[in-house]
């Protein structure tokens, strides 16, 4: 106890001793109209770790400070000499004939950033000077007086002008911020945790910390601007504090304009953050409030949805809508963000893509070979037809046949293969990737960009096959046509509740496939054969030259078909569609120029038509229909025979028997028919 009074006393005095000098301005011992120049005084070897006292940190000591300042005409002069400096040299000239102190050091060395930001001045040069060194010297000697705001300014500047951070003053400044990281404001703290961010400042201590208390500290957030700035340019360091920034966001969803819904939205979309509460709200607001919306909001916005696959139907409407009457007036880049940005979607807005197409024809000379390649690659996604689509492909046809050698090779195979998509692939596209020197690159690259490249190439190989009658070749070699098995895909309720049921029907294991993979590169659900009777028959005794190796030899008997269920699970479809993606359009084409029946199996949760519920088995119906065509009914999702009334009296065939709760088969047709794949 005695011990522990004594130690106090001791702190005490050594206080006391140590804070006396700094007691009695210096102004009051000088002689009259002599001028003081303030040096630092004698310091005790410990005291360039700047032990300042806590009191000195507070913010109730700027305030002091600042009324010390404004009620000293020097200290007032000096100040507005320095902010109307225009050149280093001037604020440099202030050091002969003023006494400078730190704070007005620390506002010399802002000035001096600043000028050499505004002016693009040499850094070098400033950092060399002697003059500055002495500035730095009188900063460096009382920092612990510098006030707060002059500090994290103090900061930036020095980080700004290159000042090495290895340094002595640097890091003295560094450590004084750290130590007055308690005494900051939250908006002094978010300003320094944004500028550290913008820097890429990394492996800073001081950064680390300032996250820290930004983190612990998120309540006293207030304003729209604060949680937009540290969401875009702070929330990717720390998750964390990103959570807690869009609760707060959540919060303040009201009051967001259309600049900082455009800004959030982007944030998330960067740091890949799917926060749905805030993204439905700031729809909701955006939809609700906000009539009209910049150019630049519009294409950020779609951009950050189709990024984060964020579907919101009214927005997509909203901005689709106000988009068209600016096509006209865009920049290639802009039309190529807006349309990419809607194909990644899956939303097809006509009258947007209409004008998308026009514009690709009425500005031929602007448009670059990958702005033109965008928007055939947006267009096949969608399976999107111009209404001028003579006149447009006679563009395209133009342009690019002299310009294959140039492009890359994952975007030329992308392009020849959104032109099979849209049946406009000629010759010369498929040549030139299917040239033997083409795909010799990506033999036994066993990466998933190079699978991806093949997998495209046996498509296109599929194309100039089953639809280019004209083609005379190259084609691509046999050891060419194997595709790999996906790994650890996991199988969706429609696909086990199709094998449960063919199982039924099929009787026998022989009788029938399940994930067929074809030399087409398209994936069958479920293949079997029926005689002219209706009967399965054992698939190995058959010849197939779907796949690469076939188990049997002999020709389908007279009458047989083959039979291919094709599975479409939503993601298959364009948004608020009825309509197959593009390339799953070309999938069911191809598998249907291969000879087979089809049968498309889907989903939906709104259904027309007979009630049929899934489990139920009967025997398998094949019923010739109108004008030659034949149409496969699977009877197990059928709950009676007499269900079939319908179709049997004339019914349209492609219609489907469905309902609402369970997936159903849509009717598939041989040859071309607007009536499948059909969902009403």
């Amino acid at each position: 106890m005695a011990a522990r009074l004594v130690r106090r006393c001791c702190w005490r005095h050594f206080s006391a001793f140590v804070a006396a000098p700094s007691a009695v301005p210096a102004s009051l011992l000088a002689p009259a109209g002599k001028v003081v120049m303030a040096r630092a005084l004698p310091q005790p070897p410990f005291a360039s770790f700047h032990t300042s006292s806590p009191s000195s940190w507070a913010d109730g000591f700027s305030v002091k400070e600042q009324v010390e300042d404004s009620g000293n005409p020097e200290h007032k002069m000096i100040r507005e000499l320095i902010e109307t400096a225009t050149s280093p040299q001037e604020l440099f000239q202030l050091t002969k004939h003023h006494a400078l102190n730190s704070n007005q050091a620390s506002l010399i060395i802002t000035q001096l950033s600043r000028l050499a930001a505004l002016k693009n001045l040499e850094t070098e040069s400033i950092l060399q000077d002697e003059r500055f060194q002495e500035v730095l010297s009188i900063m460096d000697s009382q920092i612990s007086r510098v006030w707060n705001n002059t500090l994290l300014n103090l900061l930036k500047s020095l980080y700004s002008l290159g000042v090495d951070s290895n340094r002595r003053e640097m890091q003295s400044v560094e450590q004084e911020v750290l130590w007055r990281l308690r005494r900051l404001t939250f908006r002094q703290l978010a300003s320094l945790a944004e500028f550290f961010a913008v820097k890429q400042v990394k492996e800073s201590r001081l950064l680390n910390e300032v996250i820290k208390k930004l983190e612990l500290r998120w309540t006293e957030l207030e304003g729209t601007r604060t949680v937009v700035a540290l969401m875009s340019k702070v929330g990717h360091i720390s998750p964390a504090l990103m959570d807690r920034l869009e609760d707060k966001a959540l919060e303040l969803a009201e009051q967001f304009s259309p600049d900082d819904i455009r800004k959030i939205s982007l944030a998330l979309a960067y740091q890949n953050r799917r926060c749905v509460p805030l993204l439905r709200a700031l729809s909701y607001h955006l939809i609700q409030k906000h009539s009209d919306l910049s150019l630049n909001v519009m294409l950020d916005l779609i951009f950050a949805y189709g990024k984060l696959n964020f579907h919101q139907p009214q927005v997509f409407q909203k901005i689709a809508t106000d988009l068209h009457p600016h096509v006209s007036t865009m920049t290639p880049i802009e039309v190529t963000r807006c349309i990419r940005s809607f194909a990644v979607l899956k939303w097809l807005n006509l009258p947007l893509f209409e004008a998308i197409a026009q514009y690709a024809l009425d500005n031929t000379k602007e448009l670059s070979v990958p702005h033109l390649c965008n928007i055939i690659l947006s267009f096949a996604r969608l399976n999107f037809q111009p209404s001028g689509i003579e006149d447009f492909f006679n563009m395209v046809h133009e342009l690019l046949p002299g310009q294959l050698d140039s492009l890359e090779p994952h975007l030329l195979t992308d392009l020849v293969w959104s032109l099979c998509v849209l049946q406009q692939a000629k010759a010369p596209y498929l040549q030139r990737v299917l040239a033997p020197d083409f795909h010799a690159q990506i033999r036994g690259d066993q990466s998933f960009r190079a699978q991806n490249l093949r997998l495209r190439l046996i498509n296109i190989n599929a194309a100039a096959r089953l639809e280019s009658p004209s083609y005379q070749g190259p084609f691509l070699p046999a050891e060419m046509l194997s595709t790999m098995l996906p790994v650890g895909e996991k199988v969706t309720l429609l696909q086990s509740s199709l094998r449960e049921a063919l199982a039924g029907v099929l009787g026998r294991q022989d009788n029938g496939r399940f994930d067929v993979h074809t030399i087409y590169g398209w994936q069958i659900d479920a293949e079997m054969v029926v005689n002219s009777e209706n009967k399965p028959l054992p698939l190995k005794d058959f010849a197939a030259p779907h796949l690469l190796y076939s188990e049997g030899t002999k020709p389908l008997p007279p009458g047989a078909r083959r039979v291919a269920f094709l599975r479409w699970e939503f993601p298959n479809f364009s948004n608020r569609s009825k309509d197959l993606l593009g390339g799953y359009v070309m999938a069911r084409r191809h598998i249907q120029a291969a000879g087979f029946l089809v049968v498309d199996v889907s989903s939906c949760r709104e259904e027309r038509g007979l009630l049929i519920p899934w489990r139920w088995r009967s025997r398998p119906l094949l019923k010739r229909g109108q004008g030659g065509s034949a149409s496969f009914l699977l009877a197990p999702l059928a709950f009676f025979l007499t269900a079939l009334d319908p179709i049997q009296q004339g019914r349209v065939p492609g219609q489907a028997l469905s309902a609402p709760w369970c997936p159903r088969l849509c009717v598939g047709q041989l040859g071309r028919s607007p009536a499948c794949p059909r969902w009403d």
